[in-house]
């Protein structure tokens, strides 16, 4: 263990946790009525971390193939159904078009990251392959998120014009094709604005915390630049992904816009 590496104890926790409720003060004080969600989300974001660590614990102690393929694939199910439940509006098909999209993107640069960069022995290895999946599912699900809601958005909200080109002739790339290019955009710029301020405005996760536990700055930053350009990576095709298999779900063979299969989410009071 590197010597510059501090270990949390409960009491450290419990101090942290305390500044907390500088947020549940704020929210009564202004009558958000925000106590009751802020006091959730503390106690399930550490309950979630804590059983994370004991079962990643585990998980690095095993390091058998057939376990960590099982973790992957589970956290990756996780991501794609994550990413849907944050649209705005279904169609038929849509978890599997995420949960694909997300699979695809995520562990195909987890694979080139492993075998050419890292070239972690064996391949599988938890300690490289967990982390480094977490991460990239983290991003890439964002970005999906975001080009789903998008495109779905778009082609609602300019159903007329989308129905006026196929009208008069247009395919139904042309009819779509300012959908998805919206769609494309909007799941690719927060990536984009997080690559222009990093390291200037702030300092990103995985390099805070290798600095956090003692590593050489020099490769914390190299660490970092690799992450950066994997995420990059792995959103770019997450997107292109989810927005070309959403096409083909509602705009069929004969050039028709489905747009009959999107609906409004329901979501609870």
């Amino acid at each position: 263990m590197s010597p510059g590496y501090i270990t949390l104890g409960v009491a450290d926790l419990a101090l942290a946790a305390a500044l907390v409720l500088v947020n549940g003060v704020l929210s009564f004080a202004l009558r958000l009525g925000l106590e009751r969600r802020l006091f959730w989300a503390a106690l399930r974001m550490t309950v979630q971390l804590l059983l994370v660590g004991f079962v990643l614990k585990w998980v690095f102690a095993n390091g058998r193939l057939h376990v960590v393929i099982g973790v992957l694939a589970a956290m990756t199910l996780i991501a794609g159904v994550s990413a849907v439940r944050r649209a705005e509006r279904t169609f038929p098909g849509m978890y599997l078009t995420s949960i694909v999209s997300v699979w695809g993107s995520a562990w195909l640069i987890s694979a080139f990251a492993l075998g050419l960069i890292l070239r972690s022995d064996p391949w599988y290895s938890p300690q490289h392959a967990v982390p480094l999946t977490g991460l990239i599912l983290g991003n890439s699900l964002t970005g999906i998120s975001l080009a789903l809601d998008r495109f779905t958005a778009e082609l609602v909200g300019k159903r007329a014009d989308v129905e006026a080109l196929l009208s008069l002739g247009a395919t139904r790339w042309e009819a779509a094709r300012d959908a998805l290019r919206q769609a494309l955009r909007a799941g690719l710029i927060p990536m984009l604005n997080a690559m222009l301020v990093s390291g200037i405005v702030s300092l990103p996760g995985m390099m805070t915390g290798q600095l956090l536990s003692g590593a050489d700055p020099a490769q914390a930053a190299r660490y970092q630049i690799m992450v950066m350009f994997l995420l990059a990576a792995s959103t770019a095709l997450g997107t292109m992904g989810v927005v070309l298999l959403s096409f083909r779900r509602l705009f069929n063979g004969h050039h028709q816009f489905r747009h009959d299969l999107i609906s409004p989410r329901r979501r609870d009071r």
